[in-house]
């Protein structure tokens, strides 16, 4: 799967590299910002118990 991304970048390495960055600093803001407030209801934490 990485190397099919990899390939499917355009231009030279450094470019890709930029790239594949913010990629994954817009998919890390997504989590980070909507997914996770979204889920946090849903786990409660206080709820643990260890046996």
């Amino acid at each position: 799967m990485y190397a099919a991304l990899w390939h499917v970048l355009p231009g030279p390495w450094w470019l890709r590299v930029i790239i594949l960055l913010i990629l994954l600093a817009a998919v890390l803001y997504g989590l980070f910002f909507y997914v996770f407030p979204w889920v946090s209801p849903l786990v409660n934490p206080q709820e643990v118990t260890v046996e």
